[in-house]
């Protein structure tokens, strides 16, 4: 497993070094959070007040700003209309370091704007969305043209993002990848609609299952169903693989050199939004720093277990996936989450009964007194949430030699012990802002503090939850062993 680990953190690292061509879809996803506490007078439906909003590029917008986060260069070619949201389309393409988008302007076209509502717990409420559904105008089809056969001589592969609103339908897309298979380049597409011809000769099409189902006509109720669906695609349309996406079941790579099954990511699920987006980002770099399709689809299902653990159109770091492969290869990787994924998970615990308890520190070298401090807090919660400084925040507060171990490391370590349900880094000096978030109902510090001096104290008991000072285990500390460590070396 460690080699593993390592082969693929090799590989993500060359990331880096890649440029892509992204062709597809563009839109902006508008998150728009409120407080919903009562139902309408008028019908059934709840009221939100709406506390906060925002928007963020989603269709081939967020396959771009998943190709951005993990390093690559970008090159864009798309079409908007001319209004506000693709002027907000402009904007948000211009943060994103590495990008250089072409979009074609239209005056026929809408930018397509999906709103998604959500009551500030982060249960979905509803989507509204404004679009054109229809193939690009002859004009605006040639001037994409151009641009794009233009930049394909210059990229390590292509991907098409098809959601279907009219940038890759008809002769388009089929010219597209005429001209990467001629230039030797690697094809990837995110389908959409019943008819997959036009995506004749692409080196691998990641269809979910019922996508899968559409455009074969064929059951896919089962792993065999799926499997000989995806040889029947790949046969029918000339593509070198198949990747079916199962959602809660993970993925099926079907190659002319067999089946490989990747089962999902153990993770609680927050929000699927996007995950597509990310999983077609990084099988494209994989493959084209030169990993295997296997391979490749490993790490693709790595970072879509990270972005559907988290609310909205997400994004995967490498760190982020470093992480993970971390904390997989000792299988604690359900314990590491966001600010955002541990509130969900609080609010869940909180609906079963159980009472959450909290406690935080650097947790740099591991000894019996932080031991001793995890057991005796989860002996007065039902679950446990340990607060994790970041690497950030542990040099400013210990000095620049420390920590010893990153905050990756120090996660693993601290998932895997038997007391810790959910291990959650933060990057603030104190953990104040983290208890003001998840509203612990039993906080834990060491004796060696006052409750007055326990960060984060008032506001716990403030809502009525308990402060508890445990007991301490006399003659441990990490700063006396990093001392005691340095003495033995000049002795």
């Amino acid at each position: 497993m460690i080699d593993e680990v390592s082969a693929l953190a090799a590989l993500l690292a060359g990331f880096s070094s890649r440029r892509i061509l992204c062709v597809g879809d563009v839109m902006v996803d508008r998150s728009i959070y409120g407080e919903v506490k009562r139902i309408s007078p008028e019908a059934p439906v709840p009221i939100v007040r709406v506390a906060r909003e925002s928007s963020e590029l989603g269709g081939a917008g967020n396959v771009v700003r998943n190709l951005a986060t993990l390093g690559a260069r970008v090159a864009f070619a798309t079409a908007v209309g001319d209004d506000r949201a693709g002027r907000t389309v402009v904007d948000l393409l211009a943060r994103l370091p590495g990008v250089e988008p072409y979009l074609r302007i239209s005056k026929a076209r809408e930018t397509t704007i999906k709103s998604r509502f959500f009551s500030m717990d982060g249960h979905h409420l509803l989507r509204a969305d404004r679009e054109t559904v229809q193939a690009l105008s002859a004009q605006d089809e040639a001037d994409l043209d151009r641009a794009v056969l233009g930049a394909v001589a210059d990229v390590d592969a292509v991907i098409l993002s098809d959601y279907a609103k009219g940038v890759l339908m008809g002769n388009f897309a089929g010219k597209v990848i005429a001209a990467a298979r001629k230039a030797g380049k690697a094809v990837i597409v995110d389908p959409k609609g019943a008819d997959y011809g036009r995506y004749r000769g692409a080196t691998l099409i990641t269809p979910n299952r019922s996508e899968l189902a559409e455009a074969t006509g064929a059951a896919v109720d089962s792993h065999e169903a799926i499997v000989a669906a995806a040889h029947q695609l790949r046969e029918k349309i000339d593509v070198a693989g198949v990747l079916v996406t199962r959602s809660g079941e993970g993925m099926t790579l079907v190659t002319g050199d067999g089946v490989h099954h990747l089962p999902a990511e153990t993770r609680e699920v927050a929000d699927v939004t996007g995950a597509g987006d990310t999983v077609v980002a990084t099988l494209t770099l994989a493959l084209a720093c030169g990993a295997v399709p296997a391979v490749a689809a490993r790490l693709a299902n790595v970072a879509a277990g990270i972005v559907v653990g988290r609310h909205g159109t997400a994004v995967a770091t490498p760190q982020d996936i470093v992480s993970a492969l971390n904390l997989n290869s000792n299988g604690a990787d359900q314990k590491v989450a966001t600010r955002a994924e541990a509130l969900v998970r609080v609010m869940e615990w909180r609906r079963q009964g159980l009472k959450v308890g909290f406690t935080n520190g650097c947790f740099d070298l591991l000894h019996p007194g932080h031991v001793s401090l995890l057991r005796q807090a989860r002996s007065v919660c039902d679950r446990l949430v340990v607060g994790l400084n970041s690497d950030a925040s542990v040099k400013r507060l210990k000095g620049p030699e420390r920590p010893v171990q990153t905050e990756a490391a120090r996660a693993a370590v601290m998932a895997s012990l038997s007391p810790v349900d959910l291990v959650v880094i933060f990057s603030e000096d104190t953990p104040l802002a983290l208890i003001e978030a998840l509203r612990p109902d039993v906080l834990v510090k060491g004796a060696d503090y006052t409750k007055a001096t326990v960060v984060g104290a008032e506001v716990v008991e403030s809502y009525g939850g308990k402060v508890i000072l445990a007991d301490l285990v006399a003659s441990h500390s990490t700063t006396a062993t990093i001392a005691a460590m340095k003495t033995s070396r000049k002795g």
